[in-house]
């Protein structure tokens, strides 16, 4: 049985011990930052269309893979169409009145040139000739502007990605700046790491960040910090309503406010990645 003492030398070793695994891992902690509170995130690009009419062919559907240049679907293009072959005859007119116009200031030119007529006619002629040219020019803009027109009637993926939420039919009559699809672009995602304001400056662009996903964390891969943000929106109306709106979790506890750090992927994900996707993010210095 051991005696009075040495059960006090034990207790107390027990005790330093403890303290100092204590030290240890805030020292670590707060040096080598880690936060649970991670998300996956991506861009979105809103995909609208630039004209108006009604949809008449979708051959994509929901949550499928696309790649830039991919036709995501299609206007009822008949307006259009009537629009550039109406705009096509105007211009033929327009082109006939200039080489008539140009024909004239030729013959007034020579008339002028043999004291045949005065030079009022001659001026004449060459404001017409002007007149004639800025003409086509002008039929010609209006019938660019409709063959344009005519292109966007086609929607085509703008960048590599996955659809999402697409929930628009054959038949949906759409105004020209309306958002159709959603696509997350499969080359932008990042996570979004949220790390208190007392370990900010353990947190540096360029630093190596290890990243575990909810459900794969045996199965860690690389990261490096690009950013941290310089604002987050404050309540009381001081901050810009567009500033990130990280919440606390505990009201009745004064606790230091949270940061979204920018983490970019370097390694490969055990897993397809998608936006909301939980992650944990330990950080282990430049």
């Amino acid at each position: 049985m051991t005696s009075g003492p040495s059960r006090y030398l034990v207790t107390t070793l027990v005790v330093l011990l403890a303290g100092i695994a204590s030290a240890a891992m805030y020292h670590r902690y707060v040096t080598r930052p880690w936060t649970r509170d991670a998300q996956v995130r991506a861009n979105i690009v809103g995909v609208a269309c630039r004209v108006g009419g009604p949809i008449i062919h979708i051959p994509v559907k929901d949550n499928q893979q696309v790649r830039k240049g991919d036709l995501l679907f299609e206007i009822d293009p008949a307006t259009y169409v009537a629009a550039v072959n109406s705009l096509t005859g105007k211009l033929q007119q327009a082109q006939a009145k200039a080489i008539q116009s140009k024909q004239e200031l030729d013959r007034q030119t020579q008339l002028y040139q043999t004291k045949v007529t005065d030079i009022r006619d001659l001026q004449n002629a060459q404001d017409a000739d002007i007149g004639a040219r800025a003409d086509v020019a002008a039929a010609q803009a209006d019938l660019d502007y409709a063959k344009l027109n005519l292109s966007y009637t086609k929607i085509f993926a703008p960048v590599d990605g996955y659809l999402t939420n697409v929930t628009t039919s054959p038949g949906e009559y759409v105004v020209a700046g309306q958002q159709i699809l959603a696509l997350v672009d499969s080359s932008s995602f990042w996570v979004a790491a949220y790390f208190k304001e007392t370990q900010l400056r353990h947190v540096a662009e360029g630093g190596k960040a290890t990243i575990r996903l909810l459900g794969h964390e045996g199965q860690p891969f690389e990261g490096i910090v690009e950013s941290v943000a310089w604002g987050i929106f404050v309540p009381d109306g001081s901050t810009a309503r567009l500033l990130p709106d990280v919440r606390q979790t505990v009201d009745w506890v004064r606790l230091p406010n949270r940061f979204p750090v920018r983490v970019q992927i370097t390694g490969k994900p055990p897993t397809p990645l998608r936006i909301g996707q939980t992650a944990s993010v330990s950080l282990s210095g430049s």
